[in-house]
């Protein structure tokens, strides 16, 4: 029996040409062209190995949940059953609750922004809010400008919408306005559509650094100036060290930035309670969006955010999440001078995150098996660039493991760099080993590892 190629016809018994599937997937030919943008990322791969108990995970950006209070959570959760049961187990507004949308307002008051009530619009995690403005801008085509490197999960979010992500060139004071300014150019030069501007202004995911405040206005008007949106996400912004980051972008701006925040990095991630603010037109729009997406947000776990915020000293609780935090950090970094000086890497003043660059002969990527093997993992720097950069790069991890487990990780990565780095060097200068054609191996990876 003959199967068909994913490319032929079939034909029904009314004679009608029907696309077929492939002996994998018998409904492959059916799916909508943007759904070849959603691919497994290599942060979601490597969760589980991660969850090996032997394996020293530097890798997912999971918060240490364990530094919550347990009693206030159930207390919180009790209460709201208790007084509130069947409206927490009833649908709600699209928008959110009121009470919860009033607490989030005094919450991003800490950074400088003023709003109203009805500017809020609550989400299922700030992911899903980055979704719905995915939705509501891009067509098939357009560019969405974001650091290099950048948040993989938002960019994973721009390619199922059919869009290409431009990365602008930062340094250790964030999104450099100069190569904005000349990204910009370049692109309408070419004729494309640039819809908003992705930034992750504060310790960053996953560079780990800040844009300064002497480069947030200038940004701005970069952006005004050439009228584009800017998406400002921040779900680090709370988790500093030493000095809080600027004002946030929107504090400075409330016309042309939508905001994007989150209660999963500064109470759990469980919740999955988020939000964004927007610009009124853009925040109706967002609403009938959500509301198409999955009717109302989770009454439930809004309403136990809300209690406990109106019960909890959340902002005592938040600076027991920054002592945790330094804390590893801290153990991260002497670990990284300890065992591996002939790296660079951020130091980043909050977050979770520290960005390593290795010599360019590494490879982040093709490293990670024999760093699993070690009982270590990262995420290779390739995760965060659209592009393919980022091989001699890795983003490293400090707010989950303990500071000896850190240590641990640090000196297994050292092992693995070190036999990396004197392999090569004992095969320097004799040449690049060739397979003859005959071997069967392709010369490129498979397109779903690239």
């Amino acid at each position: 029996m003959e199967i068909p190629s994913r490319t032929e016809l079939a034909v029904t018994s009314d004679g009608v040409p029907q696309r077929t599937g492939n002996n994998l997937d018998p409904w492959y030919a059916n799916y909508a062209e943007r759904a070849a943008g959603l691919a497994a990322s290599e942060v979601r791969a490597l969760f589980a190995v991660a969850s090996r108990p032997e394996v020293v995970s530097l890798a997912g950006g999971m918060p240490f949940v364990s530094a919550l209070p347990q009693d206030l959570i159930v207390s919180s959760m009790d209460k709201v059953m208790r007084e509130q049961g069947p409206t927490a187990l009833q649908y709600g507004s699209g928008q959110g609750i009121p009470a919860l949308r009033e607490q989030i307002l005094e919450v991003m008051a800490i950074e400088g922004i003023r709003g109203a009530v009805d500017d809020v619009v609550t989400a299922t995690g700030s992911q899903q809010a980055l979704d719905l403005v995915a939705k509501l801008f891009l067509d098939p085509g357009d560019v969405v400008l974001a650091e290099a490197p950048s948040y993989v999960g938002a960019m994973g979010v721009f390619r199922s919408y059919q869009a290409s992500v431009m990365h602008v060139a930062m340094d250790e004071n964030g999104l450099i306005p100069e190569a904005l300014r000349q990204t910009i150019a370049h692109l309408r030069g070419q004729g494309r559509r640039i819809k908003f501007l992705y930034t992750i202004p504060n310790f960053h995911n996953p560079a780990g650094v800040t844009l300064s405040a002497e480069r947030r206005p200038e940004i701005l008007e970069i952006c005004r100036s050439n009228e584009i949106l800017v998406l400002e996400d921040n779900p680090y912004g709370l988790l500093h060290f030493d000095e809080p980051a600027p004002n946030a972008l929107r504090s400075l701006d409330a016309d042309g930035v939508i905001y994007l925040g989150s209660f999963s990095k500064t109470l759990a991630p469980g919740f999955r309670v988020g939000w964004a603010l927007a610009p009124h037109a853009i925040r109706e729009k967002l609403i009938l969006a959500a509301e198409s997406a999955i009717l109302s947000p989770s009454s439930f776990s809004q309403l136990v955010v809300s209690e406990y915020l109106a019960t909890a000293d959340w902002r005592a609780q938040i600076d027991t999440f920054r002592g945790v935090y330094r804390e590893r950090k801290d153990a991260m970094i002497e670990a990284l001078g300890e065992y591996l000086p002939q790296l660079s890497w951020t130091n980043p003043n909050g977050g979770f995150y520290v960005w390593v660059t290795m010599p360019d002969v590494l490879d982040s990527k093709q490293m990670l098996p024999r760093a699993v093997k070690e009982l270590v993992a990262y995420t290779p720097g390739t995760a965060f660039f659209a592009d393919g950069r980022g091989r001699h790069a890795m983003r490293l991890s400090f707010c989950y493991p303990t500071p000896d487990a850190i240590r641990l990780g640090i000196r297994r990565l050292a092992t693995v760099v070190n036999g990396e780095l004197d392999l090569l060097d004992t095969f320097a200068g004799t040449g690049t080993l060739q397979l003859p054609p005959s071997a069967g191996f392709e010369s490129a990876p498979p397109s779903d590892l690239k």
